[in-house]
């Protein structure tokens, strides 16, 4: 079956096959069993509490280890018939809005305390980006494009494709919307079809070749709605959220058994307090991880599953010595060029994307985000948030940050009237791997991307700022772009200084090579560490260890769709209700 979201079916293969209830067919509401509302409407979950409330030691019949864009869905689906304990590391994003408010997007993410919603780390490449620590994942924290993955993408997951249409309709029903395209984003969707991007999709949620208006999480009145609304479809009486729960270790026991077994996990809350959490006795009980791209791999090598070299030297026990762990990782590389505007324009994050046949996608974003905050900022692109294409990688610096920043603060607003169209590339095929700095679970792993390593990642990034470069040159663009300033001159101002385009006539290819490497960005889509058929089955099982899961982004072999959080979510759902369906034919069968 493909994925589509047209024609969908009325009833989800699983709950045809098993029997289970679905969900009710409706958006989340104030009034669902087991979610309270304050004052101001925000939700309180009656089973939600912090951390330093639980008991020292608790059982259940699954333990899911990350509350974000997989953790929730997945959770909310295995409570349905389970008790199911969920582990978040960090806060509620309710009642905050830097999360909550499109207009405040880049505070959370350029909040470097050690309690904001988003841990920062900088690759080995030199690249600085950003790690959940927010129940809703990067749900909580992204742009907000919301689309699906493409029919050929499931068929190579080995996913049931009926199944994957319901999983993502019970999604969409409470967390996608279609997006009020404006100006900016109308020339820039003009300008892709007037370049050859074609045809036009219009609205949807498919991946199809072509210029599309995709889907996003933010509502008609700008408020983020995240994976964490997904838990208001929970069966309140067999689910506990806990929040400021940091897992160090899961626990295994091999007495008696074919291989190792997990059984328990061990986590700290947020005054350091040790608890432990363990599996009811049971031979489908689970301990399931969706700690992120770079949280589930760094647990499983902190619970002795990973390369045994590597374990030994931070005098870690081997529990399954598994080289695959931790490799793999990639992070679509993404470089901007921004056109100041000679005309006000509004502000936007991602609506509409180009999907190119040679292998790049085009999107764009607008308008300097003023609301809520005292200084100035390019939203996305900002420096605070990490985002300086001006400097080369390794040069991003603190202080080159901290210098950025007060440029951009003293500029006057017209400066930043205008907006970036961007381009990502797909896949990528250029990978590296992550490793532990130290034993800590609250510190960042080292992580290398080998952005562009592969030359057929540059020849597409080179394709992709050449397709930029035609649509800024567009008829349809031309009301947004001053007309003295081509694109050649953009480029140029793009660039890092050290960065010669000039003359274009004599190496431009070359040249474009050099302003792809210099002006590489993340666009938050890292993944892999625990891919599928290294570190995992087609199942998720983890290879070795019996009753462990791995469930989220660091399975993919590359990103799926143009973006991925809806394919997150939809896995969530998707494998909840596949265990539910295997483990009822199991019981039946007893």
């Amino acid at each position: 079956m493909g994925v589509s979201s047209t024609s969908l079916p009325r009833l989800s293969f699983f709950a045809a096959l098993a029997g289970i209830l679905l969900f009710p067919r409706h958006s989340v509401c104030a009034s669902q069993k087991g979610t309270d509302t304050d004052t101001d409407g925000v939700p309180k979950y009656t089973f939600m509490q912090d951390a330093t409330s639980a008991p020292s030691i608790s059982y259940y019949d699954y333990i899911v280890i990350g509350g974000g864009t997989a953790g929730c869905p997945l959770a909310a689906t295995l409570s349905q018939n389970y008790s199911v304990l969920l582990l978040e590391r960090g806060g509620s994003p309710y009642g905050n809005p830097n999360i909550t408010d499109l207009g405040a997007f880049g505070e959370a993410l350029s909040d470097t305390s050690p309690t904001s919603p988003s841990q920062r780390f900088i690759s080995e490449d030199g690249v600085i980006n950003s790690r959940a620590r927010v129940l809703g994942g990067g749900s909580s924290l992204n742009a907000g494009f919301y689309t699906r993955a493409s029919p050929q993408y499931a068929r190579e997951a080995g996913w049931d494709g009926r199944a994957v249409n319901e999983s993502y309709e019970w999604v969409e029903r409470v967390v996608s919307f279609q997006p009020p395209v404006q100006q900016w984003q109308s020339a820039v969707r003009d300008g892709l079809l007037e370049v050859g991007v074609l045809p036009f999709n219009g609205f949807t949620y498919d991946h199809i070749n072509g210029t599309k208006i995709g889907g996003t999480i933010f509502d008609q009145y700008g408020h983020r709605h995240t994976a964490a609304d997904l838990l208001a479809l929970a069966n309140p009486t067999k689910i506990t959220v806990l929040l400021h729960a940091t897992v160090h270790r899961i626990l295994s026991r091999t007495k008696h058994t074919r291989k190792p077994v997990a059984h328990g996990v061990v986590f700290r809350d947020a005054l350091g307090t040790r608890h432990k959490a363990y599996l009811n006795r049971g031979p489908a009980n689970e301990i399931i991880v969706s700690a992120g791209a770079l949280g589930s791999p760094q647990l499983l090598m902190l619970s002795g599953v990973g390369p045994r070299h590597h374990l030994k030297a931070h005098n870690i026990s081997v529990v399954v010595d598994q080289p695959m762990v931790g490799r793999g990782m990639s992070d679509n590389p993404m470089n901007a060029i921004f056109i100041p505007s000679p005309v006000p324009v509004e502000l936007s994050l991602i609506q509409v994307v180009g999907i190119t046949n040679f292998g790049t996608y085009i999107e764009a974003a607008s308008g300097a985000n003023f609301a809520g905050t005292s200084t100035r900022d390019y939203g996305m692109f900002s420096p605070k948030i990490g985002q300086l294409s001006k400097l080369p990688p390794k040069q991003r610096t603190p202080e080159a940050l901290a210098e950025a920043i007060q440029l951009m603060d003293s500029l006057d607003q017209a400066a930043f009237r205008g907006g970036f169209i961007l381009e990502k590339v797909i896949g990528p095929i250029s990978t590296g791997h992550l490793e532990l700095r130290t034993r800590n679970a609250n510190d960042n792993p080292s992580v290398t991307f080998n952005y562009f390593q592969d030359p057929r990642d540059l020849e597409r990034c080179v394709q992709g700022i050449n397709m930029i470069e035609k649509i800024i040159e567009s008829k349809a663009f031309s009301p947004f772009k001053y007309q003295n300033l081509s694109a050649e001159v953009l480029l140029n101002m793009n660039a890092s200084s050290p960065v010669n385009l000039l003359p274009r006539h004599r190496n431009a290819s070359m040249s474009l090579e050099q302003f792809c490497r210099d002006t590489v960005m993340t666009i938050w889509h890292y993944h892999g560490g625990c891919q599928v058929g290294g570190v995992v089955d087609p199942d998720y099982k983890v290879l070795g260890v019996d009753a462990l899961r791995v469930i989220d982004g660091s399975t993919f072999n590359y990103s799926p769709g143009t973006n991925p959080q809806a394919t997150v979510m939809m896995l969530g759902r998707y494998m909840g209700l596949k265990i539910l369906t295997e483990r009822l034919a199991v019981d039946e069968s007893k």
